[in-house]
């Protein structure tokens, strides 16, 4: 891998850590516990995967799963209950994780990694392509969170262009 292609990674986090940072400030603080259906995570949950996923990111950078860690293991706290401070600690979380890809050295950022590559199914990866894959599942997972953000009432911002809420024009 070279340098650039680390830089394009972290300039696309960046950017997307930012929106996913938006989205998340946009929902009504005062309804942490909808849930569009009982299958679904609660607004509060939902949003605290961000921090999870960050917090897993660094495990698996690390290889955990090679070295014994069972899935769940070492999880962070629960969410914190003020909605404010849950937001101040994803975004600390996401930091985190970027300091973890950042200061990695350029030699070891293509070392394998092992994680879920199917159903029950463990492999090996590089650290680069985890990362790619952690920050399109936060994506996804943004995604979701923006129909909650419609839900509770709040107003959706611009994500990737005009949204009914932000238009362009």
């Amino acid at each position: 891998m070279s340098a650039r292609s680390r830089q394009v990674f972290l300039e696309t986090f960046d950017r997307e850590r930012a929106t996913t940072m938006k989205v998340l400030r946009a929902y009504p603080e005062d309804q942490p516990d909808l849930k569009p259906s009982p299958k679904s995570n609660s607004a509060r949950q939902l949003a605290w995967t961000f921090a999870n996923e960050c917090y897993l990111g660094a495990k698996v950078w690390s290889d955990a799963f090679a070295q014994g860690l069972a899935a769940g293991a070492g999880t962070p706290p629960q969410a914190p209950e003020k909605w404010s401070d849950l937001l101040d600690a994803v975004d600390q979380k996401m930091g985190e994780w970027r300091e973890v890809v950042t200061n990695t050295p350029e030699d070891q950022v293509d070392a394998k990694v092992h994680f879920f590559t199917g159903p029950k199914t463990m492999g090996e990866i590089t650290r680069m392509d985890w990362a790619w894959f952690l920050l399109h599942d936060q994506i996804h997972h943004r995604g979701q969170f923006s129909v909650y953000v419609r839900m509770a009432g709040g107003k959706v911002p611009s994500i990737y262009g005009p949204s009914g809420d932000e238009p362009w024009m």
